[in-house]
């Protein structure tokens, strides 16, 4: 299946943020890119743009993102750019009379499950499916006045347009279409004058051949303006949080992370190169431990507990820009390891050589690292566990929690009762998930 993406018009609300649409930046990726990914997770490889205003510009892109992405994009350029968006749809018609093809507009964010949706929705070959949202009261992301409104009445449009008085939905600039969808617009062209898409769904619906995708509780936005702008980012940002998320990493870790990512995704650094950067500061807060007096425990503390916050920035960037990759992944897991060990086998250092110079300090160490390192090992099958349970937020004591209870007992000086709880609360953490895995054998 193929994707015509429209990407023609000019955006005049929005040119304060870029002079091509298209192409305006948002959280390291420009929007087009971002549709053109949410298509790709979807399966789809093949694409048709069709382009008009700053042309040379977005074609360049285009070129860029399609090497990058290792994808098929055909350019189509609209000489009647400023008309009526339908046009746009007439000009790419030669490259889509195979069968079915999604039609995306080039400045709409959807939630990937919809496009997943309307890619595997069951379509006549003579019908159009559009996604439609029917939360039209009290909507945070959508501009009542803008949007493009949707009569729906048994599954089928019966009206469409942004002034229709009569309507249960908006339109959320996603359809799965049919080749004829071509013949529609230019029938609504030849007999109304009215060279839209929405004229062409008209048509359709006179004949029952436009049908409705319910898109649920599903996010979309359409960027048309600062205002959308900004309802993108945030929805996109707030889509960080993981259910694995511990209690610090969620209330407060995460919070502070995606302020750090909103600056570093503006510069040149790979998810990888941050996981690295990280592990160097874990290693650096490791070897402050192992300096006498409190100094060293107190910045050692400090910078557990910065890297705590940074080890999120990796992973939020590898998401928003869909750079995520399994190596990337299992080299943030390898350097948290090691660097849970550097900083409390260094913890163990002052507390031994500085605090008490007693033997149990190196048998309370011992516990502390090695239930942390079990910990890590049985998170994925317990979080694994409670995905296929259903459970969006679930109770769990993990690394986050670890590093922040080194935070607090080092610049609280008490180096050997933060030992002493680390092992306690990372050992009873362990034990607790293998009894749960054990009385849940069957989800596994």
């Amino acid at each position: 299946m193929k994707a015509l993406i429209i990407a023609a018009g000019m955006g005049r609300r929005i040119k304060n943020l870029g002079d091509s649409k298209p192409l305006i930046n948002l959280l390291g990726l420009p929007l087009i890119e971002r549709v053109i990914v949410n298509a790709i997770r979807a399966g789809i490889r093949d694409f048709v743009v069709v382009v008009g205003y700053n042309r040379e510009k977005l074609e360049k892109e285009l070129k860029t993102i399609a090497k990058r992405r290792k994808i098929n994009i055909k350019i189509v350029f609209n000489p009647e750019w400023e008309k009526d968006n339908g046009l746009s749809v007439l000009a790419a018609k030669e490259y889509l009379q195979d069968g079915k093809f999604l039609l995306l507009m080039s400045d709409h964010i959807h939630d990937d499950k919809i496009i997943e949706n309307l890619k595997n929705a069951e379509i006549a070959n003579d019908e159009v499916i559009l996604a439609v949202d029917y939360k039209i009261e009290n909507n945070h992301y959508v501009d009542h006045k803008d949007a493009t409104k949707v009569l729906v009445e048994d599954g089928c449009i019966v009206d469409i347009g942004k002034n229709i008085e009569n309507f249960n939905a908006y339109d959320t600039g996603a359809f799965l279409c049919t080749p004829v969808i071509f013949s529609a617009i230019e029938k609504s062209l030849k007999e109304s004058g009215d060279g839209s898409l929405s004229g062409g769904i008209r048509v359709l619906s006179k004949r029952k051949k436009a049908r409705v995708l319910d898109i649920g509780e599903l996010f979309w936005v359409d960027v048309d303006d600062k205002k959308a702008y900004k309802k993108a980012e945030e929805f996109l940002l707030k889509k960080l949080v993981k259910p694995s998320d511990g209690p610090v990493s969620r209330y407060i870790n995460r919070p502070l992370s995606r302020k750090i990512t909103k600056f570093f995704i503006k510069l040149p650094f790979t998810p990888n190169q941050i996981t690295v950067f990280n592990f160097l500061l874990s290693s650096i807060a490791g070897f402050l431990f192992t300096l006498s007096g409190y100094i060293g425990l107190l910045f050692g503390g400090l910078l557990t507990q910065f890297s705590s916050i940074f080890d999120g920035v990796d992973g939020e960037i590898a998401r928003l820009k869909y750079l995520e990759s399994k190596f990337g992944k299992w080299l943030d897991s390898v350097l948290d390891r090691y660097a849970d060990a550097f900083i409390l086998g260094g913890l163990t250092w002052h507390t031994f050589f500085y605090s008490n110079r007693s033997r149990w300090s190196y048998l309370i160490g011992l516990f502390a690292i090695v239930g942390s390192l079990i910990n890590s090992y049985i998170a994925m099958e317990y979080d694994r566990l409670m995905i296929k349970k259903g459970k969006e937020k679930y109770f769990r004591i993990g690394r986050d929690v670890r590093l922040f209870v080194i935070f607090l007992g080092s610049i609280a000086d008490r180096p050997v009762e933060t030992l002493l709880l680390i092992a306690s609360i990372m050992n009873f953490e362990n034990i607790r998930r293998i009894v749960i895995l054990r009385l849940n054998e069957s989800f596994l």
